[in-house]
């Protein structure tokens, strides 16, 4: 079997995922479930596979035991984000199957009106957070494409690798990949402020170096648009700070409860009574109460502000939780399993 017929299988089934694996069966996930498969490439086939969607670079380097991250466009038009790496002396490839047609913020489960309002602004940090798998690049992508829909605006995206390709609209897209066309994260934004831009992509802020950077770049002026793999919006400050060496937390926690715009927090859940999963998701728009929590590391409660300024858009994961069990999306059971708090959840549902 050619890799096209394992990527066409996987669209067909609506899988997220494919896992090939020299000489083992290969796998799907498919609305978050991993799935075995009766096709076991040999070791042969595994690597012909493999290297039909690389270049030789990057055989070279794969061929030289590295592993290495890639992108790339199917026969469909979807793209394709693929990891290749190595184990027990053999190739296996995980590959991450992107939509072609980016969803709207509505598709996505979320409030058009918030989150266009969220990404009109001019300046400052919006942080889409989740576990792996939660559809953060998706939501990001859906914001890069409101904006290229309906502003005229420079954007830079600086991502490892490409992930959704992005065509002239009412903006003018510059796509970045670490690794090709910038050595990593923080030389690109660094960069990127000499390059006349109004929005500015990180796919992810993975150490300290790529936070001050982008925390510079939304002090200055620039809309910046990011990731983390945390799971509320009081763990996303955390992290942020605790990342920070500590005679510099200081400064770094103004800075933060400054430029910070928004943090949207993301879990896929499964649907209750039909196949697929949805979005249930906790909101904190920085306001003078989550600031003055900020500077006064007071963290820990972030969440009482997010239950009390609900007219504006803010929600707890709990909440959303709650709201989806309430109109029979998702079980009771289920929500109770993907909340970080489920003894206080049972309570409301």
């Amino acid at each position: 079997m050619e890799l096209k017929e394992l990527i066409k299988y996987a669209r067909d089934n609506r899988c997220s995922d494919l896992h090939i694996t020299a000489g083992e069966a290969v796998a799907v996930r498919k609305y978050g479930e991993l799935e075995l498969l009766d096709i076991t490439p040999s070791i042969e086939e595994t690597e012909d596979m493999i290297f039909s969607i690389l270049g030789d670079e990057d055989i070279q380097n794969v061929q030289a035991g590295k592993d290495i991250d890639v992108a790339s466009t199917d026969e469909s038009g979807g793209r394709l984000r693929i990891n290749i790496y190595h184990q027990r002396r053999n190739l296996a490839a995980s590959i991450r199957l992107l939509d072609s047609v980016i969803p709207s913020f509505e598709e996505l489960g979320h409030s058009g009106k918030l989150f266009s309002k969220l990404v009109e602004k001019r300046s400052g940090l919006i942080l889409v957070t989740g576990p792996t798998g939660s559809g953060k690049s998706t939501t990001l992508a859906a914001m890069i494409d409101y904006i290229n829909n309906n502003m005229s605006r420079h954007i830079i995206t600086v991502e490892d690798p490409i992930e959704y390709v992005y065509g002239f609209k009412k903006s003018m897209i510059h796509q970045r990949q670490v690794g090709r066309d910038v050595p990593d994260f923080a030389t690109a934004l660094r960069s990127a402020l000499r390059e006349d831009p109004d929005v500015i992509l990180v796919g992810e802020m993975r150490d300290y170096e790529t936070i001050n950077a982008a925390i510079t770049a939304a002090e200055t002026g620039h809309l910046v648009l990011s990731t983390l793999h945390t799971r509320s919006a009081t763990q996303t400050v955390e992290r942020i700070i605790s990342a920070c060496p500590i005679e510099a937390q200081s400064a770094l926690i103004i800075q933060i409860a400054s430029v910070l715009t928004g943090v949207i927090t993301q879990t896929l859940v499964p649907r209750a009574e039909q196949e697929g999963r949805i979005a249930a998701t906790e909101i904190m728009l920085n306001n003078t109460a989550v600031s003055n929590l900020i500077k006064e590391k007071k963290t820990n409660q972030i969440q009482t502000v997010l239950q009390s300024n609900m007219q504006t858009g803010m929600h707890t994961m709990n909440y959303s939780l709650a709201n989806l069990v309430k109109t029979r999306v998702i079980s009771r059971d289920v929500a109770l399993k993907y909340s970080e708090n489920p003894t206080e959840l049972a309570k409301s549902i």
